[in-house]
């Protein structure tokens, strides 16, 4: 209900902003205000748009990637001038290399001083577009109040398209606060919506990749994040199935397929023998991924057969490897070329059937082996029963993390959204992710608490969001692996130059650090992780889990590539 206030009637520009974002269908704004957002705040208080609170822009920004995983819809971050915008520059770069859909509006300085800096106006910067144009898809700077309608609905189309990202809208101050009536009606009710565009595949190479497809020996499908930010998984079930092909998805794209799925080889990627699987494909078929560092087991993948590449950033499309490439939605390619197949009469077989299953069976018995046998046995049964945990449905925010890393391997997502910061790779992650994601949740009036995963390292840097937890109440159980200090980076520096620097740690005491914001939490082993987590899910609200340990990483196969390709 909206607040009745003395100055309910007078309406302003932060006012039309938030009209706008309801008519375009936003559910829910997150973010903290400015001097120069003032006006956009005020009109928060006449406004019926769920508004979710943050302590550090940069969180602030996480949180919108977390609800937009949960709506499916574009998430606005409400931001103020300068240093308050700056500082939500790395979580819209985790939101584009992962292709959330992030509506970031900031507040500017007046009209009058835009794109000078000589005004002396607080945080004023000559040119602060410029600052987050390598980072989101595109940049609009409203100058008067007619544009804000306008370009908030071009912002959140371009933010929709295929490949989905962030985007950021300046408005300047004196707009922001200026009166609105006599120049905006209100436009709660207005039909602002405008269709992200289709990216459709191109007929005649939807037909080569089709051909090559039928002709294949041994096809093999390589799945990432794009489909499942296209919602695509129907559609890589439906041609993997007809050509027999096994599946391997990327961290990403761990949810892409799932991992009972007799054609489905999972995502220890960073295992040569997987990596050798794709190499032996004498057609591959790469789908809504890049192919990056991590993708590629460190750049170390090389394709022998053909290369079919599916990719909705055309500046990703066939840039590290050469073949067919089609630049589409992932779903609407993916569809198109098993229509394609079927109406070639090309179908499953039993005996290519049989062969692919024993294929995939075979390289997960050798990955698996491998693993089991390194000694390892603290962290797979850590992750493994953390698995069975948090059960089926629930979702999980990977910060950046040794557990995490095993997770991008091990973890079986049965159909829910692997979140994890891999996309840019920034600590911090994790607990606003999950924020965010728990409001989303509250707003759709679905009920259940979600985990989010920190080491002590990342932990520090979203601490101060246990007061959002707490102010709100979100159910969000915080499990925090506390090793002492930047355990990725300590591995990575012993094992380069035998000894680590500037990785060790002084932290808090978490527990009672979460008891001091009203948050309960307990200290936990190793051996009752699982259940400690379990227990504080089944018991709603912010809950912090602490487990002083200290884990180690999988041993990586790819350097004795790196080494055999530097020789």
């Amino acid at each position: 209900m909206k607040n009745e206030t003395a100055d309910q009637g007078r309406r302003i520009g932060g006012d039309v902003v938030l009209e706008s974002l309801i008519a375009l269908g936003a559910e829910a704004v997150v973010g903290l205000p400015g001097q120069h957002a003032l006006g956009l705040f005020d009109a928060l208080r006449r406004s019926e748009i769920a508004y979710l609170s943050a302590r550090v822009e940069n969180n602030a920004g996480f949180m919108a990637d977390g609800l937009a995983r949960v709506t499916g819809k574009v998430a606005p971050l409400l931001l103020s001038t300068g240093p308050g915008a700056l500082t939500s520059l790395a979580a819209l770069q985790e939101a584009a290399a992962s292709s959330i859909p992030v509506l970031a509006i900031s507040a500017q300085v007046p009209v009058a001083g835009l794109g000078g800096g000589r005004h002396g106006y607080l945080h004023e910067l000559p040119q602060q577009s410029d600052s987050f144009r390598g980072v989101v898809k595109h940049v609009y700077t409203v100058r008067t109040m007619a544009q804000i309608p306008t370009a908030l609905a071009e912002a959140w189309r371009v933010a929709e398209t295929a490949p989905r990202g962030p985007v950021l809208v300046e408005v300047p101050q004196d707009i922001l606060l200026a009166p609105a009536d006599a120049f905006v009606p209100n436009l709660e009710k207005a039909a602002l919506g405008v269709p992200a565009l289709s990216l459709t595949p191109l007929a005649e190479t939807v037909a080569l990749a089709a051909t090559l497809l039928s002709g294949a020996e041994r096809p093999v499908i390589f799945a990432g994040g794009g489909v499942v930010r296209a919602g695509a998984q129907a559609e890589l079930a439906a041609l993997a199935e007809r050509l027999d092909a096994p599946v391997v998805t990327t961290f990403g794209g761990k949810s892409a397929i799932g991992w009972d799925h007799p054609l489905s080889a999972r995502s220890w990627i960073e295992d040569i023998a997987t990596t050798e699987f794709l190499e032996q494909a004498d057609v591959l078929l790469i789908v809504g991924s890049g192919v990056g560092e991590l993708s590629s087991n460190y750049h170390t993948f090389r394709p022998a057969g053909r290369v079919i590449h599916i990719e909705a950033d055309l500046g990703k499309l066939n840039s590290n490897h050469a073949g067919i490439g089609l630049h589409s939605d992932a779903k609407l390619a993916l569809g198109a070329i098993d229509a394609a197949l079927a109406a070639d009469g090309h179908t499953s077989t039993p005996v290519r059937r049989a062969a692919a299953i024993e294929r995939v069976a075979a390289l997960l018995e050798t990955v698996l082996g491998r693993v089991e046998n390194q000694g390892l046995n603290d962290e797979l049964g850590l992750v493994r029963g953390l698995r069975e945990a948090v059960g089926d449905e629930r979702r999980v925010y990977w910060d950046m993390t040794i557990l995490a890393y095993w997770a991008w391997s091990a973890w079986d997502p049965r159909g829910v959204d692997f979140a994890s910061a891999q996309g840019a790779g920034g600590l911090g992650y994790g607990l606003p992710a999950a924020l965010g994601a728990a409001f989303g949740r509250r707003v759709r009036g679905e009920e259940g608490s979600v985990l989010a995963v920190s080491g002590d390292g990342g932990a520090l840097y979203g601490i101060a969001e246990l007061a959002v937890a707490k102010q709100h109440d979100l159910p969000v159980v915080w499990l925090i692996v506390d090793d002492g200090g930047y355990g990725v980076l300590r591995e990575y520096m012993e094992g380069a130059f035998g000894a680590a620097t500037a990785t060790e740690l002084a932290r808090p005491d978490y527990v009672a650090l979460a008891e001091s914001f009203g948050v309960p939490a307990e200290l936990t082993t190793l051996q009752d992780a699982p259940a400690a987590v379990a227990r504080a899910l089944h018991a709603g609200g912010p809950r912090v889990v602490v487990l002083p340990a200290v884990l180690e990483l999988f041993a990586p196969t790819h350097l004795d590539r790196l080494a055999a390709g530097a020789e």
